[in-house]
């Protein structure tokens, strides 16, 4: 199953909005096939291990790391496609909550074939967390990338932050960009800094950063930009990646050239979007996993909203001062009891910068 995931997460950047799934056929320790799922629309990952393991794959057992579809979509299920091949037993380590009318385990049970569930569940959901986010909870799963001083700086007072971090952070951020979704932003930071928000090639090293694969499609690029103050020089407007600019009903649209790029009106009040209505319409075009690189007034709005779960944290060995600007815009504290907490999921040395995954504390 290890084998199975690894497998897995080399489509971590071109299966979206599909989940990234992996398979191996196997004779007790001795491997005969296996496969990964590329892309949505390409061969399960099910699919393409029996297909190595050919005739091998009779009476063997099959380690899938999300529940063998039961359901025909764009390619037939994988269940029939295990039943033909003669599989005995198969190993699923979670379930697929996507697919509860037509359960994959219970069309294997019914076959005869012997099903096991859980192992390494943890694991599997961790590697599809933006997946099961988005059908169980109807929300994308959202990550807040920010880069900081030591002294929980993002930018000089007057809003300079070029550069903080070093190259190395730099370059690590585009594999995150690469395994997301969308990436959003909101229109202040479009007009202070004319991000591009796409996946680039590192600075130093000729190959993509990361190895992309087939099939990539760049992130969709969401700018919450209530007015259409988007310039139309401005990069996420110049057609490299798709963009979807969300605004008020009453937006005038001022430059024919926002016409390149999607729009789509939501309501606003007096304090904004509604940054929960803006999730579930993301969810609603199949984005899994957003990253959120923008100010810290969205930021910290998008936290106080309890929306966040997760932040990419890069920490520079850098002070820039008690005048220049914070982390993330929260409203005050009463009494240290109110305190967001926060747990480290992982925590890793990015050349001279140290990335820290943290995560909300849920009790």
């Amino acid at each position: 199953m290890a084998r199975a995931l690894r497998l897995a997460a080399r489509g971590l950047a071109t299966t979206r909005p599909n989940p990234r799934v992996g398979c191996v056929v196997a004779h007790g320790d001795r491997v005969v096939g296996e496969g990964w799922h590329a892309k949505a629309g390409g061969a399960h990952a099910e699919v393409l291990a029996l297909a190595e393991a050919g005739a091998q794959a009779e009476g063997a057992t099959a380690y899938a790391t999300l529940e063998p579809c039961g359901l025909h979509g764009r390619t037939p299920p994988c269940v029939d496609a295990l039943i033909a091949a003669g599989i005995a037993r198969v190993v699923v380590a979670s379930e697929d909550a996507f697919q509860r009318a037509g359960s994959g385990i219970d069309r294997l049970r019914g076959a005869g074939v012997e099903v096991q569930v859980g192992l390494m569940r943890d694991a599997a959901r961790e590697l599809n967390r933006g997946f099961f986010s988005r059908i169980e909870r109807g929300r994308p799963w959202l990550r807040l990338k920010l880069a900081m001083s030591l002294d929980g700086r993002t930018a000089l007072a007057d809003g300079r932050s070029k550069w903080i971090t070093s190259a190395a952070s730099r370059n690590d951020v585009q594999r995150w960009r690469a395994r997301s979704c969308a990436i959003l932003t909101g229109s202040g930071t479009v007009l202070a800094d004319d991000p591009r928000l796409d996946v680039r090639r590192s600075e130093h090293h000729p190959h993509p950063n990361p190895p992309l694969g087939e099939g990539f499609v760049p992130p969709l690029r969401v700018v919450l930009d209530r007015s259409l103050r988007t310039p139309r020089a401005a990069h996420v407007l110049d057609g490299s990646a798709p963009t979807l600019l969300l605004h008020a009903p009453d937006a005038r649209v001022v430059d024919d050239r926002l016409d390149r790029v999607e729009r789509h009106a939501l309501a606003v009040d007096a304090a904004g979007f509604d940054l929960a209505a803006v999730m579930a319409l993301l969810a609603s075009r199949g984005i899994n996993e957003v990253q959120v690189e923008a100010g810290p007034t969205l930021c910290g709005a998008l936290f106080a909203a309890g929306l966040v779960d997760e932040l990419l944290l890069y920490v520079a060995p850098v002070l820039l001062g008690d005048s220049a600007r914070p982390l993330l815009a929260l409203p005050p504290l009463a009494d240290m009891a109110a305190r967001w907490t926060l747990r480290v999921a992982e925590q890793r040395q990015v050349g001279d910068d140290m990335r820290l995954l943290l995560r909300p504390q849920t009790n």
